[in-house]
């Protein structure tokens, strides 16, 4: 087994990007700017890449804490996983979440970028793939998540609301594979 796997790191970064959905959260990012007048891109992708990496290696400790096993917490994560694909596909609201008045690290890097669907999918990739490629699909992600948030604006005018709309609905289909594919392998089915 190769130490860096070109096809984990592949699988890795497009199953992170599907989950991270940063082009789909545009509209969101979209709207925090203009609450605050400005979004520290590099600070927000440095704090969800610490995140990130910090619960891949220490989130098994803390659920052992707690008396929850991996699987379980796999399982658990791919139903989060497959109600957020819904959302996308379907265009509903499963989870209520408001937009604080004043835009820092916390909306942007938690919860929207690193939130509870990403850790999740982490915990889950680490019984299926090597860390250390877990960990460059980690990067290539938070390089992608950098770009869009230094370039929302110009994105936005480039792809237009359809083009975003068709993007949040490819990936969610994406999504619902990876969560019922999540499901499948931790339970045996």
């Amino acid at each position: 087994m190769d130490f860096f796997n070109i096809k984990e790191i592949l699988s890795v970064t497009m199953i992170l990007f599907a989950i991270i959905d940063i082009v789909g959260a545009i509209p969101i990012v979209i709207q925090l700017r203009n609450k605050a007048g400005h979004i520290q891109s590099e600070k927000a992708s440095v704090v969800a890449l610490i995140l990130m990496i910090a619960f891949l290696f220490i989130g098994e400790s803390l659920l052992g804490i707690i008396g929850v096993d991996v699987k379980s917490f796999a399982i658990a994560g791919s139903l989060v996983i497959f109600f957020i694909a819904l959302e996308m596909v379907l265009g509903v609201n499963f989870f209520k979440e408001e937009i604080p008045d004043s835009v820092s690290i916390v909306p942007l890097a938690f919860p929207i970028i690193a939130g509870a669907g990403t850790m999740t999918t982490l915990l889950s990739l680490k019984s299926e793939y090597q860390t250390q490629n877990i960990v460059i699909g980690i990067i290539f992600n938070m390089v992608f998540v950098y770009f869009v948030l230094k370039n929302t604006m110009r994105l936005e005018k480039i792809l237009g609301k359809t083009g975003l709309n068709i993007l949040r609905k490819a990936f969610g289909i994406i999504l619902l594979a990876i969560a019922i594919k999540l499901f499948r392998h931790n339970t045996g089915f």
